[in-house]
């Protein structure tokens, strides 16, 4: 006796697929971003002493060098009040550029593989990573931002969204440039010696403690191709268009960028430093993309 075999059908599920979507890459963005937060508010150890320096520079060098460098330009000028927009950009430069010390330290113990192969576009990765350490590194500016009053600098509103505006664009350049030199180093050692070799020139090229004009030639080149230069003097520009000074102190301790005998307009310097970020985003994710 013949026994028909029943007949088996399979069902088809269908699967969602997750990831490629804009949707998706948003919510990465947001996950990677909150993460720098959280790292940084449970390190309150780290908001103190990423403050010592600047505060440092800004109270002792400037209250040691005022009386030489201001004593030709009138008793209502304050050394430490140029120094002011430096010292931030200060703070946010080395915030900004050792947050990305964190994808190394990723990479090096296994936790970047796990978000390099989750379902969304890698440039989301680059973009929160980004996004978060420039969040982190401006509001370490706002701590500084408030210490104006000491310097002579007032609370004005405009002042202040002009300020916060230029620290936030500066945090997200820097941050972007950190990202992009982090994205193919192997150790926490290497990023930490190469970051220390272009840190301290950036810092001191950018017109942070002395002003860009009657420079040497050489000097001058490179104070031209320093990205921080085209944002500490819009940061300058603002703090002395707020603060009652004679003109001859303005042109003394806020010349602006020349190149030549023109000087740069604050549009121009805040579009190039726009390129600068755009540029090392674009490479950084270039870079991951290629990365297995």
């Amino acid at each position: 006796m013949a026994i028909d075999s029943p007949t088996e059908t399979a069902s088809v599920v269908s699967v969602a697929v997750t990831g490629g979507t804009l949707r998706e890459d948003l919510r990465a963005v947001n996950m990677v971003w909150k993460r720098e937060l959280i790292r940084y508010f449970r390190n309150r150890i780290r908001i103190v002493t990423s403050l010592a320096q600047p505060v440092l520079f800004l109270f002792v060098l400037g209250s040691g060098l005022s009386p030489i460098v201001t004593s030709g330009s009138g008793p209502h000028v304050d050394f430490k009040t140029f120094l002011y927009p430096g010292v931030i950009a200060m703070t946010i430069l080395f915030t900004a550029i050792f947050s990305a010390v964190s994808i190394v330290w990723d990479r090096e113990f296994g936790f970047l593989r796990e978000m390099m192969v989750a379902p969304v576009r890698r440039g989301a990765l680059v973009i929160g990573k980004t996004l978060g350490g420039a969040t982190v590194a401006t509001m370490q500016g706002v701590i500084m931002l408030l210490l104006g009053p000491l310097v002579h600098v007032p609370y004005n509103p405009v002042l202040i969204v002009e300020m916060l505006l230029l620290m936030s664009l500066c945090a997200v350049m820097l941050t972007s440039i950190g990202v992009l030199a982090a994205s193919r180093m192997q150790q926490v050692e290497s990023f930490q010696v190469v970051m220390q070799l272009f840190v301290l020139p950036m810092f001191f090229l950018a017109g942070a403690v002395f002003p860009l004009t009657g420079l040497p030639g050489w000097l001058s080149v490179l104070t031209k191709i320093d990205p921080l230069a085209y944002i500490v003097d819009p940061m300058r520009r603002a703090v002395f268009a707020h603060i009652n000074v004679s003109a001859a102190a303005r042109q003394k301790f806020s010349p602006g960028v020349h190149w030549g005998h023109w000087q740069l307009p604050v549009p121009l310097e805040v579009g190039m430093v726009l390129a600068v970020t755009l540029g090392c985003l674009a490479v950084s994710v270039a870079m991951f993309s290629k990365q297995d």
